[in-house]
């Protein structure tokens, strides 16, 4: 089932022996059903029919696929129409026939398990400092240094160079993410494209954003948009912010310009489940979103298959009109040099462009997972992702924080960056399809002397 990453795979993959799966994340209970392209119809008929389920709660029953949560949550199946999956509450009877009707070649394609994701968030000790890691990068470097020497492949100036070319700072103009993708140089701002940012929500007061329409939906039961975590209000901020900040702050946003749609898949505890993560995807193909940006996942095993799920759902949104690229985070399951983990769950979908974190060396952050998987799931790109400076919500929604802005670390920071820059590529090339977009992103990514195990093509750069 692995496929190259060089771009995104034409066709959904078959379902595996049964047409069910098992991947990482914990259990809801319920199970995601992949109907035929062409199947919505029938499709739902064959899960009536295989379950006796009668209770249905259909996006395209709500404007600009709006969802009400509750009820979705309430009903016995859950139609994502613009996907073609449904979400159904099934006992083991019930999974009995939809397992039979997957195996049958008919309109339903393959089952799984329903499944809770997380925010992004590298351990406290990574987060808090980094310094372990800075000692780690400084003994690589001279080991490097060492290396080139006796072997006379690189003469120790031109690493000297490289290593003094290849390190950022945060400065009071920008944030080193910034300046090392390109953004501060860019004349392009995301003008008119609608990027989907899929977290815990959005601090919809934050002044940086004040004048600036933001079209916002929750799919969270019981919960608003409102951000009571930080880490939507944060990767907004990156992907998106604003050129002047209200307090006088660094610049830390890429597509100042672009449209902000905030969907909050992610409880202010920092989990969701797949009904609500696809919901949210379902919404941002509805208002012809051109990127949804997922900082969100679930740890996988070696050898642990993607979801083909997740990875028709990506592969739909490619080819949906006028096409949206799904941009998710590689995840930070490492513990670099001696640790590194396969990407996550969803990112590990070779439709889904994976971000794996760089710091600022240009050195792969401790954290970052890596292509290691015979299964599939590879790196595409890597982005800023340790001690990014970006927006947080009002101290008075998260107590104890910081006041509007914040430094913090992971995967999840750099796949905003990607995202926000992905929505300038288009500006820049505008009537590109999202599969024309991925290999902007990838084919003009700056090359890294690190293994594409861990950067895949290298670090994305934004347009100048």
């Amino acid at each position: 089932m692995a496929r190259s990453r060089t771009r995104p795979a034409s066709s959904p993959p078959p379902p595996p022996a049964g047409g069910e799966t098992e991947t990482g994340g914990d259990l809801t209970g319920k199970y995601l059903v992949l109907l035929r392209d062409d199947g919505v119809k029938e499709g739902l008929q064959a899960i009536k029919d295989a379950t006796g389920l009668k209770e249905v709660c259909n996006a395209a029953d709500y404007g600009a696929a709006a969802v009400e949560m509750t009820e979705a949550n309430d009903a016995e199946v859950f139609m994502l129409d613009k996907l073609r999956v449904a979400v159904v509450d099934a006992d083991p009877t019930q999974l009995g026939g939809l397992r039979s009707a997957a195996a049958d070649d008919g309109a339903i394609l393959a089952v799984e398990p329903e499944r809770i994701m997380f925010a992004l968030i590298p351990p406290p000790d990574v987060s808090a400092g980094l310094l372990p890691f800075e000692y780690l990068r400084g003994y690589k470097d001279a080991v490097d240094n060492l290396y080139a020497a006796l072997t006379g492949e690189r003469a120790n100036g031109d690493v000297a160079a490289e290593l003094a070319a290849a390190r950022f700072a945060d400065t009071a103009q920008f944030t080193w993410g910034l300046q090392a993708t390109r953004v501060s140089q860019s004349r392009f701002s995301g003008r008119g494209v609608r990027v989907a940012v899929l977290d815990t929500g959005f601090d919809l007061d934050h002044p940086d954003f004040a004048g600036r329409v933001v079209t916002s939906q929750s799919f969270v039961t019981g919960q608003a948009v409102k951000d009571l975590n930080g880490h939507g209000t944060h990767c907004i901020g990156t992907a998106l912010g604003s050129q002047q900040t209200a307090g006088g702050a660094r610049r830390y946003g890429c597509a100042f310009r672009g449209d902000v749609f905030a969907g909050k898949v992610l409880s202010n505890q920092g989990s969701g489940a797949d009904s609500g993560i696809l919901a949210g995807i379902n919404w941002a193909v509805t208002n012809q979103c051109r990127v949804v940006s997922m900082s969100l996942g679930a740890p996988t095993q070696v050898g642990e298959p993607f979801s083909p799920v997740y990875e028709a759902v990506a592969q739909r949104a490619l080819r949906s009109n006028p096409g949206t690229l799904i941009v998710a985070a590689a995840g930070n399951e490492s513990s670099r040099p001696g640790v590194i983990k396969p990407v996550g769950r969803p990112a590990n979908c070779p439709s889904i462009l994976a971000v794996a974190a760089l710091d600022a060396n240009l050195g792969i952050a401790p954290f970052s997972c890596g292509g290691i998987n015979p299964s599939g799931g590879g790196v595409d790109v890597a982005g800023p992702g340790v001690g990014v400076f970006s927006s947080w919500p009002d101290p008075a929604l998260v107590p104890g924080g910081p006041a509007r802005y914040r430094s913090i670390s992971g995967t999840s920071m750099a796949t905003p960056h990607t995202a926000g820059i992905a929505a300038m590529w288009l500006e820049a090339r505008p009537g590109s399809t999202a599969q024309a977009l991925w290999q902007l992103l990838t084919g003009n990514a700056r090359r890294l002397a690190l293994p594409s195990r861990d950067v895949g093509a290298g670090l994305v750069q934004a347009p100048v």
